[in-house]
């Protein structure tokens, strides 16, 4: 019987406790989409536009950062409207984490969590292991070809937008650009197109690098190497000198700029290892009452 992680949280918290996190990016993907589905459909104009240009309550302008700067390297003059919506959105990514863009807004994710999904329960081995580093190379050749052409080639095929008009608007090619993607990650290689070649994500990693919120491995001294939060994880290197790396003196943040605040770790590990924390909070949960007693030492010795 194949293994599933996260059976042991379950025994301990039960399901819904031990899938919270899921169950939140899960709302939030879709509220987003029916709020976009809202102002065709219903009349409700709440979010109008797509994910590369949007307005919230007919005053509020957000812009994808990453179009824009497609946009900029094709030469074109951005209107200011557009500038403040890429900031505005820019900011809200450097705080809640970049590649939480990833997790809890981008509609391929889904595609990519049901293909991993049926991928271990179908029991598809092996694959063509892709470097991480790909994604970064397509990322400067997507950034050179909007250059060279003058357009914003790459957002023809990106399957980001592609896949988000497909569900809004119904657009077939839309489609048959989402199977490809699920067949990619069903059966070519494990995580391919999010974890391996999606220079959209590449970008928001960008961001990610200074982003505020973090996962943290605080309790990491409870750590009985499950391995859980690794086989859920959709960027599991980024887990290793957070969890492994109090004998080096790398504290229990999770830093690597692909993490994509998913939260899928905190909800599989039974141990309750990780959690959500700022990049100001580095350190164990076992650190600050250890450094507490230490300090009420220091200062009865002293008086």
């Amino acid at each position: 019987m194949t293994y599933t992680p996260g059976r042991q949280a379950i025994a301990n918290r039960g399901w819904l406790a031990a899938s919270k996190w899921l169950l939140a990016r899960r709302a939030t993907q879709l509220a987003i989409i029916c709020l976009f589905l809202a102002s065709p459909l219903a009349g409700v104009w709440i979010l109008k536009g797509n994910l590369a240009s949007s307005e919230v309550l007919g005053t509020l302008p957000l812009a994808d950062p990453f179009v824009l700067v497609q946009s900029l390297f094709a030469g074109h003059v951005a209107e200011t409207t557009a500038v403040t919506g890429a900031l505005i959105a820019s900011a809200f990514y450097v705080l809640v984490g970049g590649r939480a863009f990833c997790a809890w807004v981008c509609p391929v994710n889904i595609l990519a969590d049901t293909a991993h999904w049926a991928r271990q329960k179908m029991g598809v081995r092996g694959g063509v292991r892709f470097s991480r580093s790909v994604r970064y190379w397509l990322l400067g050749l997507m950034l050179g070809l909007a250059l060279m052409t003058g357009t914003l080639a790459w957002e023809l095929i990106n399957p980001v937008t592609l896949v988000f008009r497909g569900i809004v608007f119904g657009l077939g090619f839309a489609w048959a650009v989402a199977l490809a993607v699920f067949l990619l990650e069903l059966f070519v290689g494990p995580r391919a197109w999010c974890g391996h070649l999606c220079p959209h994500g590449a970008f928001y990693s960008l961001l990610g690098a200074i982003s505020i919120a973090r996962v943290s491995a605080a309790g990491r001294e409870r750590c009985d190497d499950c391995m859980d939060c690794y086989a859920v994880c959709p960027e599991p290197q980024v887990i290793t000198p957070a969890l492994k790396g109090a004998d080096t003196g790398h504290g229990p943040l999770i830093l690597g700029p692909n993490c994509t605040n998913c939260g899928r770790c905190i909800d599989v590990c039974p141990q309750d290892v990780f959690r959500f924390r700022t990049r100001f909070h580095n350190r164990d949960d076992a650190a600050a009452p250890a450094a507490a007693n230490t300090t009420e030492k220091d200062t009865r010795e002293a008086a």
